[in-house]
């Protein structure tokens, strides 16, 4: 079970999400997002984590989105909006289930796994869409997630991986690291 935590700002944050296991860490690089962050400072972020740093982006032009990823040491490029790539790198497509689920098709040629987000901030969607899905490919389940909902999440949708932000957090940005740790615990607990 690949387990993310995402919107690291702070570096005690990321320490907490490696030595919880966290499989990864993310990294917002859009920056009307409050919990964006400039490539130097997710670079140090991460700096000698075990986790995979992901980088997530909207609507990146494909030779910024390359020079971001070298610029930040990251592993993963997870990608919301315009979608093009020029060269080899490991993608996760992100895309948003609308409320209802209904009317949504997904599917990304080249892509390591499909990022299933829900239509708006720290609120779920229905994760029997996210189980249709995960019989064809690799799926990771976001949105609304948090330690007291990830078990049963897991238990609907069978994905190969999660994802938590808003939903770990004291504010914006900022972690609260008793729930990461209870996060990630209920997520591998659950996937056992």
């Amino acid at each position: 079970m690949m387990v993310k935590i995402c919107g690291i700002t702070r570096r005690e944050d990321a320490i907490v999400a490696a030595e919880a296991g966290a499989s990864a860490i993310g990294f917002i690089f859009y920056p009307k997002s409050p919990r964006y962050v400039r490539p130097e400072q997710a670079r140090e972020l991460g700096r000698e984590l075990q986790p995979w740093k992901v980088g997530v982006f909207v609507d990146e032009p494909p030779e910024s989105l390359a020079r971001i990823m070298a610029e930040a040491e990251l592993d993963v490029a997870q990608i919301y909006g315009a979608f093009s790539l020029t060269g080899p790198m490991r993608v996760w497509r992100a895309l948003r289930i609308p409320a209802g689920g209904g009317g949504f098709a997904a599917g990304s040629v080249g892509c390591e796994a499909i990022f299933l987000d829900s239509a708006g901030n720290g609120v779920s969607f229905d994760w029997n869409t996210a189980r249709a899905i995960a019989e064809r490919q690799k799926v990771i389940v976001a949105g609304g997630l948090n330690p007291e909902n990830v078990a049963e999440a897991i238990r609907i949708a069978k994905p190969w991986g999660v994802d938590a932000s808003s939903g770990l957090e004291i504010a914006p940005g900022i972690k609260d690291h008793e729930r990461v740790r209870r996060f990630i615990q209920a997520a591998r607990q659950a996937w056992q």
